[in-house]
């Protein structure tokens, strides 16, 4: 497994975000103390934007934000996927299955089509987009790619996230979703290579002892949590992608996560406290400080996942392939330690991945 992170070139802080987008969401400048103080929240200090600040304000509708989310998340989709085959010694021609996954514009053909060319993979490439998962779908991303791989140990496949959250930003909307998004949600991109056992054995990425030289997917578990429709999604309309974003996230969180984690743990013979790692989706403060709460974590467990929110804020899907990123980056292979990555979205569900590195 080998994982990097594309972000765009234009970086901000908060602090000049929170300033032009106010303008923008807001009818009432009365309300501006509101907005300031939900940014501040957020405990995030840069974040990075596909367009240059200034060009928010002059966006003409939901077609135009679109076609900017094409070009520019075929770009930024293109580095990533180099870079993490780059990182794994393949090369693109090696890719049997590309599987992609955004929720913050629409595209078909679909992003990974538009990669084929550019990147040079092979016309038999088998192609698997994936559309609505939202936040969870970094996790949920890699535990269908492993499913694929079940049924090809000599497969090379790539999973691809290309978030662009700014361009969904809805003008003259002061409802408290997003006011909340505008403050939390940024730009970026991540791939990650995985690889079938067959593949990882020949590759040298498995020893003669039968450890891992490479991080490897153990188990994953997926759970829906029933009448949670309206937690968390888009309402989508002329105007775009209109954020759904219930206050009752964090307390979901904070009921179900770690009996999900407990149960899934136990039919490997693990318990929380056997986790070296844990590689989560940066949700937000109020979700981050649920999850430590309800699996019991202190704060060094999730301090990669904090420094990646405060670094480049929750770029829903790919944030999770960040913190991953981060995390086999400190942290090399070969110790057989477990490690966990999970995070929530849209359903309301949840995704849990066991990896071993």
């Amino acid at each position: 497994m080998a994982a990097r992170g594309a972000l765009p070139a234009h970086r901000y802080t908060q602090d000049e975000i929170t300033a032009q987008f106010a303008e923008i969401v807001l009818t009432d400048q009365a309300r501006r103390p509101v907005l300031e103080r939900l940014h501040r929240s957020s405990t995030i200090q840069t974040r990075h934007l596909v367009l240059p600040l200034d060009k928010y304000a002059m966006l003409e509708g939901f077609s135009e934000a679109n076609d900017y989310f094409i070009s520019s998340a075929v770009d930024l989709g293109t580095r990533a996927v180099q870079q993490a085959l780059d990182a794994a010694g393949l090369s693109p021609s090696d890719v049997d299955v590309i599987v992609s996954t955004t929720v913050t514009g629409l595209a078909v053909p679909s992003l990974d089509a538009r990669l084929v060319p550019l990147l040079g993979l092979r016309r038999d490439v088998r192609r698997v987009p994936l559309f609505g998962l939202g936040c969870v779908a970094g996790a949920a991303g890699i535990a269908r790619t492993h499913d694929l791989l079940a049924g090809d140990p000599d497969g090379v496949a790539v999973l691809l996230s290309v978030e662009l959250c700014s361009l969904t930003l809805q003008r003259d909307d002061e409802s408290m979703a997003n006011l909340v998004g505008s403050g939390l949600f940024g730009d970026g991109a991540a791939a990650v290579v995985l690889v079938g056992e067959r593949r990882a054995r020949s590759m040298g990425l498995v020893g003669d002892d039968g450890t891992d030289q490479a991080p490897e997917v153990v188990a994953t578990r997926s759970t829906f949590y029933p009448d949670s429709e309206r937690v968390m999604g888009w309402d989508i309309g002329s105007n775009g992608f209109r954020l759904v974003l219930d206050s009752t996230v964090a307390e979901v969180v904070e009921d179900n996560l770690a009996g999900d984690v407990s149960a899934f743990l136990g039919e490997h013979d693990l318990v929380i406290d056997d986790v070296a790692h844990w590689v989560a989706h940066p949700g937000g403060p109020k979700v981050l400080e649920a999850m430590q709460r309800s699996l019991g974590l202190d704060d060094s467990a999730l301090a990669l996942t904090w420094e990646s929110l405060a670094a480049i804020g929750n770029l829903s899907s790919s944030s999770v392939l960040h913190v991953l990123a981060d995390t086999l980056e400190r942290s090399p292979a070969g110790s057989g330690n477990p490690a966990v990555m999970t995070a929530m979205g849209p359903g309301f569900c949840s995704e849990i991945v066991l990896l071993r590195w």
